[in-house]
Order: C-alpha cells, then sequence, then structure tokens
C-alpha cells in the first residue's frame, strides 16, 4: 500500500513538472528576426534606441535586427526560415513570389513610400555640364544602377522607354553601389546616375549636378519597401506579432514627430558616427521617403509598380497583389493606439 502511495505522489509530482516546463516554455517570448539594408532609410537597427517605445519587447517577443547588402539576399534566407520579416522592395516581392514560387508570402506592413505628392522621389542627375537635356539625349551613354530588377533600376528603365530609348540596345548599363555613384557621375564614369539621401542634400555636390527626372516622373507613387511575412509564421505568432507592430508603429509615430526631431537626429547621428549636421535638414521630414502613421501599405500602387515590371520583362507573369496582402495583424495594432 505504501509503495502505491509512493508511486502515486511520483507521478503527481511528474505531471506538476511537466506543466511547469510547459508553461515556462510557452512564455519565452517569440523570436523574431527582421531583415534591413540601410539606416536611417530603414528604423530597424535603432526601431527602439528611444526608453519606453518597445512596450512589449522582451515579454512577448525578441527581436534580431539582421543587415544584408540588398533586399534579393533576403529571399533565400526567407526560404531557408533564417529569417521572419524581410523588408522588400516591391520588385523584390514579386520576384520571390513568381520566380522563386514562394507562394505563401504576405505583405503585411508599409515602410516607405516613393513619389507621395509633398515627400521626397528618387533623383537622377546628369552633370551640371552635360549636353544631356532630355532622356533620349542618354541613347549612347553610360547610365548608373544599383542592381538589376531593383525597385530604382525600375524607374530608371521605365523613364528611359519613356523617352523612346531601349536599355537594352540604346544605352550601356554598369551596376555600383548607391554610395559610389556620385564619384561615379562627376568622375565621367557614367552619365547619369541615381543619388539618394544622404548625398543628394550635399551642397557642394549639388553645384555640380543637374536634375534630369524623378522616379515619381518615371512611374508615379511606389510601394517602395513593405514589410512581408510567411503565412505559416504569422498564423503562429499572431498575438507577439501583434504587439511587435504595435511597438513598431509607436516608433515610427515617434521618429516621424516633429517635436523629437533634434533627438531624433542624435540617435541617427550616433549610431551611424556620421554628424549629426548630415542628417538634420531632412531626415524624417517632408525631405525624405513617406511612411504612413498606420503602417499601411498602398496596395493599388502596389499592384501598379508589379505590372510594370512584368512589362519591363522583368517578371515572368503577372501578379494579382490581393491575394498577398494581409494587414489584419496590422490594423488591430493601430486600433491599440487609437
Amino acid at each position: 500500500m505504501r509503495f502505491a502511495w509512493v508511486r502515486l505522489c511520483l507521478w503527481a509530482a511528474a505531471i506538476s513538472i511537466a506543466a511547469f516546463s510547459t508553461g515556462a516554455v510557452a512564455a519565452e517570448p517569440v523570436k523574431i528576426r527582421i531583415g534591413w539594408v540601410v539606416t536611417p532609410a530603414e528604423l530597424q537597427p535603432i526601431m527602439f534606441a528611444k526608453d519606453g517605445i518597445a512596450r512589449h519587447l522582451g515579454k512577448s517577443y525578441s527581436l534580431e535586427a539582421i543587415r544584408f547588402q540588398g533586399t534579393p539576399l533576403m529571399i533565400s534566407a526567407m526560404a531557408s526560415g533564417d529569417l521572419d520579416i524581410a523588408p522588400f522592395a516591391y520588385s523584390v516581392f514579386a520576384t520571390a513570389i513568381v520566380n522563386a514560387g514562394m507562394s505563401d508570402l504576405r505583405v503585411i506592413a508599409a515602410e516607405m513610400e516613393d513619389g507621395v505628392p509633398g515627400f521626397y522621389s528618387n533623383e537622377f542627375f546628369v552633370r551640371a555640364d552635360s549636353p544631356v537635356q532630355k532622356v533620349a539625349d542618354l541613347k549612347g551613354r553610360v547610365v548608373a544602377t544599383n542592381a538589376a530588377g531593383s525597385a530604382a533600376d525600375m524607374g530608371m528603365r521605365a523613364m528611359l522607354r519613356k523617352g523612346g530609348l531601349d536599355e537594352s540596345k540604346d544605352v550601356t548599363v554598369v551596376e555600383t553601389a548607391l554610395p559610389n555613384m556620385p564619384a561615379m557621375l562627376l568622375d565621367g564614369k557614367v552619365d547619369l546616375a541615381m543619388i539618394i539621401p544622404p548625398f543628394t542634400y550635399d551642397p557642394q555636390l549639388r553645384s555640380k549636378v543637374r536634375l534630369l527626372f524623378t522616379q515619381k516622373d518615371a512611374m508615379g507613387r511606389s510601394a517602395f519597401s513593405i514589410w512581408t511575412a510567411r503565412a505559416e509564421f504569422l498564423a503562429k505568432n499572431r498575438a507577439a506579432l501583434v504587439d511587435f507592430m504595435e511597438d513598431a508603429l509607436r516608433a515610427t509615430r515617434w521618429y516621424t514627430d516633429p517635436a523629437n526631431h533634434d533627438e531624433v537626429v542624435k540617435i541617427i547621428a550616433d549610431y551611424t558616427k556620421q554628424p549629426a549636421a548630415r542628417f538634420a535638414s531632412w531626415v524624417f521630414t517632408s525631405k525624405d521617403y513617406y511612411r504612413d502613421p498606420n503602417g499601411i501599405p498602398n496596395v493599388q500602387a502596389l499592384q501598379s509598380n508589379v505590372d510594370l515590371q512584368h512589362d519591363l520583362g522583368l517578371l515572368k507573369s503577372r501578379l494579382d497583389v490581393s491575394k498577398y496582402v494581409d494587414l489584419g495583424i496590422m490594423n488591430e495594432a493601430a486600433q491599440r493606439l487609437h
């Protein structure tokens, strides 16, 4: 009898330990790995630098910001399960679904939009003394791109076609990193280059170049960067993701609030180890890309961008963007902040 009682006690203890262990595991924060390429255009590595913004960090979720050289490299990371949220350019988003077969990819939030009235749009320059006065004058010349098929590259190719040029025959396209484009242009190695912030706001550079067109001129508004995740990850971790999106949205609103501008500039300068003056006049103002205060992407613009990608021959087939958008998590997060 005593032996049976001992066995019963041991069994009850084992059940209690198992229950405690299960509860401990369940209480572990969900690890969210998010990609990024460049800051301050992307907030990921400094998103929660301001105390009090990330109210759920370390409780329902943990965050790891992983840097990539470009968004195309994130496709393989998403496919292998080494990345949970990818800030894809619209062009990479469509390529991942159509060309890479990632049919469970979903748009979950907006990051940046180009071409919104009153805000910044990518600028394409020629040298100030260049004989090129219009796009058609680029025939026979050398133009720079950061990567074939990128969002900026599509804007350039679309504008060349508007000017009656075939980018595969009428110009020579060379690839170079965005920070190298000002020097490439001024040294005469290319005749057209896209120069982005902060470089475009350098007064010495501006005195030596001339704007030929903007990305908005080429293709109107564009969903320049969108957050994406795979359907299974969203379904499995919905509660934690709502918490994360709430914190991320609070961060976006804080960074874009003019009242916080000086503190924002200091955070960026400290992180990038660059002088604050390099950012003060433009970052998170109307001279910067547009960021939706509710994190909602412009799906109509995204569809237009993807259609253009197909028309330019960079996408194998057309894509109905609406089938790959899931804004439920972001909408719920936004409701909490109202």
